[in-house]
């Protein structure tokens, strides 16, 4: 710490010791999968019939929610589901069963309520009699009228975080179509092949399960989980996907009439499919149906354009039929959405293997997925960062990019008055991937919200006082976003005595918090999100010539393979102004740290993360 004249010292009280603490004791898990049997008959055509039994137990009143409700999601338009049996076994042993107005349709809230999407079902089963020690049991059968994929079969399966004390999963496939697997924490048995038909089979069980961490990139990626399929590579994978997607309305004349009026002033490439997937992304509603739980055949262009709503192949077939119609080359681009970086060696449908669909820009060598409304052209949402994709016209396996552009710069000016109070003006510009995040949500909010917004951006800084919220333009589609703060502080100095005044330079969203969040766990020992940036953070805090600036932080330097970071403050006693500024550029160079990453990195963290929260001390003057 830097000291003045007069400094005052401290009194350090030492507090007594603390008694025993109590030992901690992990409580049993909500609630356990008993057993768990899954038998499939796959057709020469691909169509399938599903067997299921499952059993289910409450371990704790938490666990009752989890396990007194289940759903059997299906397609109506390809499949039917039958309910064999369904029961509850209390504690005591007595059964209950499901009566018949405890089954019910819902409509799948994914497709919100979107008429062509109506056939997403969810087959509710509601269990009675559910306590702590009860048992449910539900047995089903769901069969295909036709595939999914045509010809084909796949199905991914990963286990949720409950105990799994015995399951079983059992594909019987017609001998001269072999299933190829992906398994890990799944044991196979040998394959038994008779009368024309081979079957496979997959146990597996898992007593404990790790928590996930704050900031991991999901189970999928390194937890256990099985993937099987027909498909004998990525390339007849994409070709599935490639020739249903033709649509002969692509070329429909409203579709070239609107793509060359909407891009008529626009002088290059880059400029049409910017123009393009600025009109979808802003005109057609996401309806987020993941693909694959429904045949992967893309809605008409020509009812897509007319109900203005889709899912992301619905958005891909649209976006790429309006580039068509002013000669831009694109081509659908099958995703891992979410913490999928890595596919399984065997291709298919799944939560943790493809479940998305963007598009992709050879000419501009880019990637863009017109169902993140919020992202500017040029740029990808998180979600789609640093994955692997199957382009599905050249029928090869490629990524998007692992890093892009996001800056922040901060301005924060604090005027403090002789009672303690402070009038305070803030002014943010952000630039990069996260600009049109920010200028969409402000876009989008209502006069009241804006005033939330302002509210709690002082209140996750730990300040109270009120302020009003102005931006720059927010019906841009694509550039740097500023925003500005201006308002008060409630005795954010004490008039009397002495103050420990937070050497903020930058409110909740900046260099503080980004810190904050990559220290979310002492210890990793999974793959975590890390994404870099660059920071630049200054601020200004004018005291009363009443008030006596006795220590400032030391400035800091920090260089390391990961963050450059660095932080000076400067006193001058004639005008009782302190400035602080922080700098911070974070290089992971990928979307997906490792824990060794973190251990590397760990010791700047630490620093940083202290000079952040670094305190300068006022006295008042005769105190």
């Amino acid at each position: 710490m830097k000291r003045f004249p007069h400094a005052l010292a401290l009194l350090l009280i030492a507090l007594p010791a603390l008694g025993a603490r109590a030992a901690s004791q992990e409580g049993d898990d909500p609630s356990s999968i008993v057993s768990d049997v899954h038998e499939f008959v796959v057709s020469d055509d691909g169509s399938v019939t599903e067997d299921d039994a499952t059993v289910l137990r409450a371990n704790t009143a938490a666990g009752i929610d989890e396990i007194a409700q289940r759903y059997v999601w299906y397609d109506r338009s390809v499949s039917k589901v039958e309910i064999v049996e369904a029961y509850s076994v209390d504690a005591s042993g007595a059964r209950h069963d499901v009566s018949p107005d405890q089954i019910r349709d819902i409509q799948e809230p994914r497709s919100a309520g979107a008429p062509t999407f109506q056939d997403a079902k969810l087959r509710a089963v509601i269990f009675p009699a559910v306590g702590v020690g009860s048992t449910v049991h539900l047995h089903f059968r769901k069969s295909q009228a036709s595939p999914i994929i045509p010809g084909q079969f796949d199905y991914y399966v990963e286990p949720g975080q409950r105990p799994v004390l015995e399951q079983r999963l059992v594909f019987d496939l017609p001998a001269a179509k072999p299933l190829y697997a992906d398994a890990r924490g799944f044991v196979a048995e040998p394959p038994v092949t008779a009368d024309g038909r081979t079957r496979y089979a997959f146990d597996y069980r898992r007593e404990k399960i790790a928590r996930i961490e704050s900031g991991s990139v999901g189970y999928a990626q390194y937890g256990d989980r099985l993937m099987v399929s027909t498909f004998p590579d990525y390339a007849s994978f994409a070709a599935s996907y490639r020739a249903p997607a033709v649509d002969p309305t692509a070329n429909d004349p409203a579709i070239r009439a609107l793509a060359q009026s909407l891009t008529r002033n626009d002088a290059d490439t880059r400029a049409k499919a910017k123009t393009l997937y600025d009109w979808v992304r802003r005109n057609i509603r996401y309806v987020a149906m993941f693909i694959g739980q429904s045949p992967a055949t893309p809605h008409r262009v020509t009812d897509v354009l007319a109900n203005r709503y889709g899912d992301c192949k619905d958005h891909v077939a649209l976006y790429g039929a309006l580039l068509d119609a002013v000669g831009v080359r694109n081509e659908p681009a099958l995703i891992g959405l979410g913490s999928v970086y890595a596919l399984p060696s065997v291709p298919g449908y799944g939560s943790g293997a493809i479940n998305h669909v963007i598009t992709y820009l050879p000419e501009l060598e880019m990637y863009a997925d017109s169902t993140a409304s919020s992202v500017e052209f040029g740029f990808l949402p998180l979600a789609d960062m640093d994955r692997p994709t199957v382009l599905v016209e050249s029928a090869v396996l490629a990524r998007t990019p692992p890093t892009q552009a996001l800056s922040r710069t901060a301005r924060l000016q604090i005027d403090v008055a002789p009672e303690g109070v402070a009038r305070f003006a803030y002014w943010v510009e952000d630039a990069g991937w996260s600009a049109e995040i920010e200028r969409m949500n402000l876009r989008l909010a209502s006069a009241q919200r804006r005033d939330q917004i302002a509210a709690d951006r002082l209140r996750y800084t730990n300040l109270r006082g009120a302020a009003a919220l102005t931006t720059s333009d927010i019906d841009a589609t694509s550039g740097p976003f500023e925003t500005t703060l201006r308002g008060t502080l409630d005795e954010i100095v004490w008039p009397t005595g002495t103050t420990a005044l937070p050497a903020l330079t930058s409110l909740s969203g900046g260099i503080a918090t980004q810190t904050r969040n990559w220290l979310a766990e002492r210890t990793r020992t999974q793959p975590y999100l890390c994404v870099g940036g660059a920071y630049d953070e200054v601020s200004q805090i004018a005291l009363p010539k009443a008030m006596q600036v006795v220590e400032v932080p030391d400035d800091l330097t920090v260089t390391s393979e990961f963050f450059s970071y660095r932080a000076r403050y400067v006193f001058d006693p004639s005008s009782n102004v302190i400035q602080v500024s922080r700098t911070l550029n974070a290089r992971f160079g990928k979307q997906m740290c490792s824990p060794d990453d973190f251990k590397m990195a760990l010791p700047s963290l630490k620093k940083i993360e202290r000079d952040t929260q670094a305190q300068i001390i006022v006295k008042a003057s005769g105190h």
